[in-house]
């Protein structure tokens, strides 16, 4: 099967055997050490790291579309918060109790803007299997019109980008207008029960954490499956050669459309577990200086490695934490000026480097090859 040939892989292993180790590890840490030792971990830093890899799940969804079909996609912070939204608008109907025909409470924000009666949009969110079908349905059936539109006219190249951008803006600007029945600039807050359990809670905090580890594995061996597989080899005959492929007989646009849509659902999953751990979601997950932040990701760990994303995902953030603390002021300069290093000195980015390295370590000295030929001799 194509989802099991990865596993057969050295670093698809590696790498998950370093999320099982680093999951089990927090988790031990958090439920048996004392709060007073240095080894203890706290449900905040188990929430931040959840939130982590949430945004390395998101930054292998990127990764699958730039590194291996070739599309620079901008707009993929959108695809993040619709799943969110989804999420959000479910955590919502959790609130309060039913009217007496069953009629859901309205929301505080609409309670604010007068509203007599929920949308019809809003309606079914109450049911947790349709909210978690809506996190990848809302995000796929958007990457499906707009990629069919932009594919079958082979919009390509830096217009492409600029159009994911004008995508996300687009929307952004949408969701901002309160009469759209969104939250408005506020957003979904103020949640309180995911599946029956209580989200301010220890244990529902570090059962997200590990959920979204799961999910990166998952969406890690999908991205996987398919780059190894020969979908994954007509994508990347795509990104190199795209009048080649279509010469050879090739339909490309069917090929971009599909994966483009599958990174768009992995995306929004992400949206949807990172929405509960950090207690809202509103319009600012849809700007386009979010979107570029993920390329950055990408290209700071390695495009075309998967596990690269990952790495640049987890190091840009945890940089942001620590630099937001200290100086706030100076980060999006810092950002900028490490895209601008990564591109001049890194080109193929943190993975690159490392597979560099152990190429270098696996060729045979100039000793090793006298050596061989006298023993040849």
């Amino acid at each position: 099967m194509w989802l099991t040939r990865p596993l057969r892989e050295r670093s698809t292993q590696l790498f998950l055997g370093v999320l099982f180790a680093a999951l089990a590890v927090v988790t031990l840490l958090h439920l048996t050490m004392p709060e007073d030792s240095p080894f203890y971990v706290s449900s905040f830093t188990v929430t931040l790291m959840g939130k982590y890899l949430c945004y390395a799940l998101l930054a292998v969804a990127v990764d699958l579309v730039w590194g291996y079909l070739g599309i620079l996609s901008l707009g993929h912070g959108a695809f993040f918060a619709l799943g969110g939204y989804a999420m959000g608008m479910y955590l919502m109907r959790q609130i309060g109790d039913r009217g007496t025909y069953g009629d859901p409470i309205l929301p505080d924000f609409m309670v604010f803007l007068n509203w007599q009666e929920l949308p019809w949009f809003w309606h079914g969110f109450d049911m947790a299997w349709f909210a978690f079908l809506m996190v990848i349905l809302a995000p796929g059936l958007l990457a499906l019109v707009f990629g069919f539109l932009a594919f079958r006219s082979r919009v390509t190249g830096v217009y492409l980008s600029i159009i994911t951008q004008a995508l996300t803006f687009a929307l952004m600007l949408a969701f901002f207008r309160n009469e759209m029945g969104f939250g408005g600039n506020n957003g979904l807050t103020d949640f309180r029960d995911l599946l029956g359990f209580n989200l301010r809670t220890d244990a529902t905090r570090l059962g997200l954490f590990i959920a979204s580890g799961i999910a990166l594995a998952i969406g890690y061996l999908i991205c996987r499956g398919i780059v190894t597989s020969k979908l994954g080899r007509v994508s990347v005959a795509c990104r190199d050669a795209e009048a080649r492929a279509r010469f050879l007989g090739y339909r490309v646009e069917r090929v971009q459309l599909f994966v483009f849509v599958v990174s768009a659902m992995i995306a929004g999953v992400a949206g949807a577990l990172y929405v509960p751990q950090v207690g809202i979601i509103n319009p600012s997950e849809f700007s386009p200086i979010f979107s570029i932040e993920i390329v950055v990701w990408v290209a700071l760990g390695g495009r075309a490695t998967l596990y690269g994303a990952v790495i640049g995902a987890i190091l840009v953030n945890y940089a942001k934490t620590v630099f937001t603390g200290v100086m706030p002021d100076a980060w999006l300069f810092l950002l900028g000026g490490l895209f601008v290093l990564v591109t001049v000195f890194l080109p193929r980015g943190i993975a690159g480097l490392l597979a560099s390295r152990r190429k270098k370590q696996d060729e045979p000295t100039d000793t090793d090859s006298d050596t061989g030929k006298e023993a040849t001799a």
